[in-house]
């Protein structure tokens, strides 16, 4: 094992926040409460991911990923390695998007397979590897098909993983079959990384190093415990923390992410609800059962 790879398994090991971005009632980024996120994820963070999916990149202008980056640089309360989410549909688009972006201090960035093309196979493999020619550090893949509409084979994840500037996938595929197939095959270097919460502590026994989260917004102590412990084969104590997270995992999806997390995190005064359009705020029957869940299984 080499000393650059051990350093940047180090790095991307354990449990990853994909930050949400709070707004206020007017919809303008609260600078405020992101950084009231920050060192409450801080709490079971071992690195922050920044305008990923989870942070509403979708609809956050240039100037305002560029802003939200950098206000999480200057208030990193652990100095905590950072990934920027760069991904999207538009191969050249997202490649003009790292230009435009500081990337100083950032470790490595987070990119989605296109959504909506649905393109073949050789499509997405062409697609990654023009942004990872183009990125000045190093990229991790995300496959998530349950918003892309197209899943991104194990085939074209390994012939990806030959990139000298691809160093892993956050895979959310929810297929075992292929995680397994990833890392049977995968080059020592590359790294699986769990994209899936409630599949974090059996992707681990795969190989996995860790995940990029949701629920380690509001709930960072307890997911942070339920990884670490996986990670040091204490699967006993791992799951009596996933079985604590495992009634309230699909709340945070029912009205999309992040709208479930957002609501948790506004009841512990972490931030406000808001969303944008086309999201709405969490409805008060979703916000009752978060709530009953958030005190029946002490998750405060």
């Amino acid at each position: 094992m080499s000393e650059k790879f051990q350093e940047t398994t180090k790095k991307f090991t354990g449990v990853e926040p994909a930050l949400i971005t709070p707004f206020k009632e007017d919809l303008t980024v609260d600078r405020e409460a992101l950084e009231k996120l920050l060192r409450h994820t801080a709490k079971g963070a071992d690195y922050f991911v920044v305008q990923g999916t989870t942070g509403e990149s979708a609809t956050t202008t240039l100037k305002e990923k560029q802003e939200i980056l950098a206000f999480v640089k200057a208030h990193n309360p652990k100095q905590l390695p950072i990934v920027f989410g760069a991904g999207g549909n538009n191969t050249q688009a997202v490649i003009d998007l790292l230009g435009e972006m500081d990337l100083s201090g950032v470790d490595a960035i987070l990119s989605a397979s296109p959504h909506y093309n649905k393109p073949s196979q050789e499509g997405i493999y062409q697609h990654f590897v023009k942004i990872a020619d183009a990125s000045p550090v190093p990229v991790i893949l995300y496959n998530v098909p349950g918003r892309t509409a197209s899943n991104m084979k194990a085939e074209t994840t390994l012939r990806l993983a030959q990139h000298k500037n691809i160093i892993g996938i956050k895979e959310a595929s929810g297929d075992l079959s292929q995680c397994m197939e990833i890392m049977a095959n995968k080059p020592e270097e590359f790294l699986l990384i769990s994209g899936d919460d409630l599949l974090t502590n059996s992707m681990i026994t795969l190989g996995a190093v860790g995940v990029i989260s949701v629920m380690a917004n509001p709930f960072p102590e307890v997911f942070a415990n339920m990884v670490h412990n996986a990670l040091k084969g204490d699967f006993v104590k791992a799951n009596e923390s996933l079985f604590k997270l495992l009634p309230i995992n699909s709340l945070m999806y029912e009205e999309s992410n992040p709208v479930g997390a957002k609501e948790a995190l506004r009841q512990q005064s972490v931030c406000k609800n808001y969303v944008r359009l086309p999201l709405l705020p969490a409805t008060d029957g979703l916000s009752k059962r978060i709530a009953k869940k958030i005190k029946e299984f002490g998750l405060r």
